[in-house]
């Protein structure tokens, strides 16, 4: 099994992605609270004005030092990590491989056969990276799910090519 996905077809830039690195990511989503109701949308700008305006109110206040509490934040994000289950958006990688104007259909790739569908409703899908801490290395490496949950218990495994038509 191949690790690494490419995108490829009707686009301007081939680009490849490599899912064993995104659980780095500060754009994955935990797929336990995204299906449970639980999980609220940010705005990756607006979070990140928000974290730096609150280290700078920090350190102004405090000085250059790092309380205790970020300690203990950070031990919690990585016992996080090693169980949870995480996913990331599809959308963003193939807008980023910038498909050409003509292009109308988004194919998945896998082993088993190809899936397709419109090119507008790239923004429905999500790309399950790790369950339970572990990356999907057997049927991997990565699954598409839909955001509305309805393949959750049968996403599309055994992902090989992406592929702008």
């Amino acid at each position: 099994m191949e690790l690494i996905i490419p995108i490829k077809g009707a686009v301007k830039f081939n680009i490849t992605l490599d899912p064993t690195v995104w659980i780095f990511d500060d754009r994955k989503i935990d797929l336990d609270e995204f299906f449970s109701g639980e999980y609220e949308y940010k705005d990756e700008l607006e979070e990140y004005t928000k974290v730096t305006s609150a280290h700078w109110s920090r350190e102004i206040i405090e000085g250059a030092t790092f309380p205790p509490t970020l300690k203990t934040e950070k031990k919690f994000e990585r016992t996080k990590v090693l169980t949870s289950t995480y996913g990331i958006e599809l959308q963003q990688f193939i807008l980023n491989a910038e498909p050409s104007e003509d292009a109308s259909t988004f194919v998945i790739e896998t082993q088993e056969g190809d899936y397709s569908c419109p090119l507008d409703e790239l923004d429905s899908f999500l790309l399950k990276f790790s369950h339970k801490g572990k990356p999907l290395r057997e049927d991997g490496p990565v699954h598409v799910l839909k955001k509305d949950g309805s393949n959750i218990n049968n996403p599309i495994k055994f992902v090989t090519a992406f592929r702008i038509e």
